[in-house]
């Protein structure tokens, strides 16, 4: 056999080996692990989970998390978010497509690798219209009104969104859902900064 072959067949069972492990990652990982995850600030899990699937909310949340504690390795993560995106415009929620770019361009905004405040807000606002009762677009913009700078953002503004979206993640299915955490802790941080 030469060289050659060989190198071939190891390449190839590295990656056989590499999709066994997405597809297991992907098929045991439940939202409660990541949820737990979230709570405990890991983020090794999300890491591992979003290297393996196509899920826009956890996406959006590591490309968060990246920004903050990893920013040098935030790009990839943040185009490959980007091309998700627009791969699964047709498919999302209504709203969804609006606060998904939204977040890209403010990640690109703080990457400066664009500069477009002014489309992430306006994005973000359409969202809520497109989406009045979706606690996941109500949050995103309670974060970009209590992020964004005056006279775009406000604090009181961003606590009313957050509290209609707290409303509506009462319901079940947002049980174990990271943006429901989230949305608390910027209920409680809202309320701190407004005393």
């Amino acid at each position: 056999m030469r060289s050659t072959d060989s190198h071939l067949i190891a390449r190839a069972r590295q990656v056989i080996l590499a999709l066994c492990i997405s597809f297991s990652l992907s098929a045991q990982v439940t939202d409660r692990e990541l949820f737990d995850a979230y709570q405990r600030e890991d983020m090794s899990l999300w890491k591992a989970y979003v290297d393996a699937n196509e899920d826009l909310l956890y996406e959006y949340g590591y490309c968060g998390y990246v920004l903050e504690y990893d920013k040098p390795h935030a790009t990839p993560y943040i185009s490959r978010f980007r091309a998700h995106v627009q791969a699964q415009r047709e498919n999302l929620p209504p709203g969804h497509y609006e606060m998904y770019m939204s977040a890209v361009y403010v990640y690109e905004l703080r990457t400066k690798t664009s500069i477009h405040p002014l489309k992430a807000m306006s994005l973000a606002k359409e969202a809520t219209k497109l989406a009045p009762n979706d606690p996941l677009v109500l949050s995103y913009y309670g974060t970009c009104l209590f992020y964004a700078p005056k006279p775009f953002g406000s604090k009181k503004e961003a606590l009313e969104w957050f509290e209609r979206a707290e409303q509506l993640f009462r319901a079940p299915q947002w049980k174990d859902c990271w943006v429901r955490a989230a949305n608390t802790m910027y209920i409680d941080q809202c309320k701190e900064k407004l005393k």
